[in-house]
């Protein structure tokens, strides 16, 4: 068995079986991001079976608070499976995770294709693609025995934290708010614990849509219509007990909720 391979299956396995992943161990463990992200596609091949299909992306490390937060100076992208798609009011079990967490982002649902051919792609190009904004919930994992060693390339490799995402409702491209303007509140148990605008992703959405992009084609992959993106955290990561309830309030967009019971 190939070293790619290997570790894919080490990180499918603790995926299903929801083990904290502790080390992949230096002989297959990846030695840079590229490493990472073609074990991360092997990744998605084995949890397709179990997970569903993939829908869209998310995009983390975006905002300087999530940046210096996972000591990351750069973007990094992950996959967002069918069944961990939820409708806003969900309530989720706590145990479905191994330490559950939420984000405050803004997703875009794409109206068409942008494919590897028409790269580079700018954030006016990218933009015109999308078809509606929802305010959403990205929900993260900390699914290892402590991160903080896990190394970026690792952390890509399974998909950067991702386990699904909350979604509101969809608010059209042409009735949208300037994004730069939206303020979202991450609101735990009714307090609120974060709050953060659009221009803190990547300066713009946008930006960060177009970095995914970019990134897909050089690897000959392309963003597909109808496919949903996170574009990544207005606020720092929010780490949830048992019984938490969460809403999400992005300005202009709307409120988004969910329950871990």
């Amino acid at each position: 068995m190939d070293n790619t391979l290997a570790a894919a299956k080490a990180i499918a396995a603790a995926r299903r079986n929801r083990t904290p992943l502790n080390s992949l161990g230096a002989e297959i463990a990846p030695q840079d991001e590229a490493e990472g992200y073609r074990i991360q596609r092997a990744v998605h091949d084995l949890l397709l079976p179990y997970f569903g299909a993939m829908v869209g992306y998310k995009i983390g490390c975006t905002s300087a608070v999530m940046q210096q937060y996972l000591d990351i100076p750069h973007p990094c992208g992950g996959g967002v499976f069918a069944k961990g798609v939820h409708d806003s009011g969900a309530s989720l079990r706590a145990r479905d995770f191994v330490r559950v967490g939420v984000e405050c982002e803004i997703a875009v649902k794409l109206g068409r294709d942008l494919p590897a051919s028409q790269a580079p792609f700018t954030a006016d190009a990218v933009g015109q693609a999308i078809e509606a904004y929802l305010p959403a919930i990205e929900i993260v994992d900390d699914r290892y025995v402590k991160w903080q060693t896990m190394g970026a390339p690792t952390l890509v490799a399974d998909d950067f934290f991702a386990a699904g995402c909350v979604l509101g409702a969809p608010v059209a491209r042409t009735a949208a708010p300037d994004l730069l303007d939206v303020i979202g509140r991450a609101v735990i148990n009714g307090v609120e614990v974060g709050r953060g605008t659009g221009a803190d992703v990547l300066g713009h959405p946008h930006n960060a849509l177009a970095w995914l992009a970019n990134h897909l084609a050089s690897s000959g992959k392309a963003l597909r219509a109808g496919q949903i993106v996170l574009t990544g955290s207005l606020v720092k990561t929010v780490w949830l007990n048992a019984g938490d309830s969460v809403r999400m309030e992005l300005s202009g967009l709307g409120t988004v909720q969910v329950t871990f019971v």
